[in-house]
């Protein structure tokens, strides 16, 4: 069941990247989901270097969360923090890459979390 779950990602991760991808002006932004964390990144792909990124195991993230909160709370804290982050370096409009998992649960609220914050996607 679980490689069926993961070739199913690949393929729509890889229909999603063939459309776009980041350049200075609209970096990348891209999302990683595991079981228990949640990480984003700005990414150029034109000079291949990640520009910004924040995750739930940073010690950033154990500033600003409380101890206990749910995934998707973590996920709202993560975004916010990512987005602070980036309008500091002075980036203001990304393209959102869900990297193949659905539009819904953590990866929206990371994204409402950032849009939230001042990001342009």
């Amino acid at each position: 069941m679980a490689n069926k779950k993961l070739t199913r990602r690949e393929r729509i991760r890889f229909r999603i990247r063939k459309k776009f991808s980041g350049t200075a002006d609209h970096p990348r932004f891209s999302v990683f989901r595991s079981n228990k964390e949640i990480y984003a990144q700005v990414i150029d792909d034109r000079k291949r270097i990640t520009l910004i990124s924040a995750s739930s195991t940073e010690k950033d993230y154990e500033k600003a969360a409380p101890k206990k909160v749910s995934k998707t709370e973590q996920a709202k804290i993560v975004g916010a923090l990512l987005c602070e982050k980036a309008l500091k370096t002075g980036i203001t409009s990304v393209v959102f890459d869900r990297n193949g998992y659905l539009y819904h649960g953590r990866v929206k609220a990371l994204a409402d979390s950032a849009r939230k914050g001042g990001l342009k996607f």
